[in-house]
């Protein structure tokens, strides 16, 4: 099995005992290589419910664990959703003096504190440390949503940043299902708030779960759908911009260089923006990561010197960066890995491979874990190499609980 699949034997032995499951890149083949389909495989891999055991996992009289921050997070999500939904029909000089009370910061100046929460998930190394104050401020926001005889433009469009930030975090635990519920609501708000830039971002974010299940054709169609409302948003933002980079990926996926080159150099056309483009939360596209993004792309289309010239570069550019992010380098790491695993070269895979795991390690990020995992479905016959076999070892430990 660990053969066909490409995969080290100890990471199907850690799947058949449960302290692992599988990633979304290497169902598809575990799935053909058991002759069922993903739906029956999904079945296979979910642990049966205990008698009297609820949703969550834990008896009814035993204390809060580790997974039940998430239940109520999405609780309140389902909360704000039915408030604002139901508040959408305001007339216009209430919707004015509320806009006018939350511009003075009463109750809450929301956008601002989202702001900052983005800023703390930035700089954060384990980002679900961020989620008990996700929480808090979604009980902010409720109480407020449910305090005031309406809704207004600023309260929705501050719901809908705080559930991309949300799906953000759970994206990067590669909790699949609760960042596309996130990311759904935000786009369900962000309607409702005529908010195409928010819109816009809400479908990228979905877009990149699609990605990472490999489903590229879905990503395209969802991206193309982000790219029109964009085009309807505002022109100094550099909404557009992302889309297309995103859409480079997409492309890239789907094996078509030419479209993803012009995508790519569309997303190059941010440089020609101001500095107010961006606004630090749910819209960061600055282009300062476009050449690892290049870079990455040339990977997933097979142009390896393209590929490692240009990664390279942008791992120098990351050096020097202020603030460098842990994910941001181990993502470059993990490509330049990748390199050397097509080209057979088990010093290059182990060299980069092992700084990879370190990062991942050190920020707790499922982003370059599951970046790692992908990594271990290139090695093929490099996995006979003890050197590479042990680096396959430690990635799948970076999905154990």
């Amino acid at each position: 099995m660990a053969e066909l699949l490409g995969v080290d034997r100890t990471t199907v032995g850690r799947w058949e005992s449960g302290r692992i499951v599988p990633q979304p890149p290497q169902r598809r083949g575990l799935a053909n290589a058991l002759d069922i389909s993903l739906q029956e495989l999904d079945v296979l891999l979910t642990p049966p419910q205990g008698a009297g055991q609820d949703a969550t996992g834990h008896q009814p009289s035993d204390p809060l664990k580790a997974g039940d921050p998430d239940e109520m997070i999405r609780r309140e999500f389902l909360r704000i959703l039915t408030v604002s939904g139901a508040l959408t029909a305001l007339p216009l000089e209430e919707a004015e003096a509320l806009t006018e009370s939350v511009r003075r910061g009463l109750p809450v100046d929301f956008a601002r504190m989202n702001s900052h929460l983005w800023q703390v998930y930035k700089l954060a190394r384990s980002k679900g440390s961020v989620y008990p104050v996700i929480r808090d401020q979604l009980t902010a926001l409720n109480e407020s949503l449910a305090g005031s005889r309406g809704s207004t433009r600023p309260l929705l469009s501050a719901a809908a940043d705080l559930f991309q930030l949300a799906g953000e975090v759970a994206f990067d635990a590669n909790r699949y299902s609760d960042a596309t519920a996130s990311y759904a609501l935000a786009a369900s708000v962000s309607k409702d708030a005529d908010a195409y830039d928010l819109w816009a971002c809400a479908l990228v974010r979905h877009a990149y779960v699609d990605m990472a299940e490999q489903r590229y054709r879905q990503a395209a169609q969802m991206l193309g759908a982000a790219e029109r409302l964009a085009g309807r948003g505002d022109d100094n933002l550099s909404t557009r911009h992302w889309v297309a980079s995103v859409q480079a990926e997409a492309y890239a996926g789907l094996g078509d260089l030419d479209a993803c080159e012009h995508a790519m150099d569309r997303a190059e056309t941010v440089r020609d923006l101001t500095a107010d483009s961006v606004n630090g939360g749910w819209l960061r596209f600055d282009g300062a990561r476009l050449a690892e993004e290049r870079g990455a792309r040339y990977v997933q289309l097979g142009r390896l010197d393209l590929a490692e010239e240009t990664l390279k570069g942008a791992l120098g550019q990351a050096d020097l960066a202020s603030g460098q992010s842990y994910r941001r380098r181990g993502s470059v790491l993990t490509d330049l890995a990748a390199i050397g695993a097509k080209r057979r070269d088990v010093e290059q895979v182990v060299a980069y491979g092992r700084e990879a795991i370190s990062l991942a390690r050190a920020s707790a990020s499922g982003y370059v874990a599951r970046k790692l995992q992908t990594l271990c479905d290139e090695f093929g016959p490099l996995s006979r190499d003890h050197r590479v076999a042990e680096l396959g070892a430690e990635i799948a430990t970076l999905s154990a609980p």
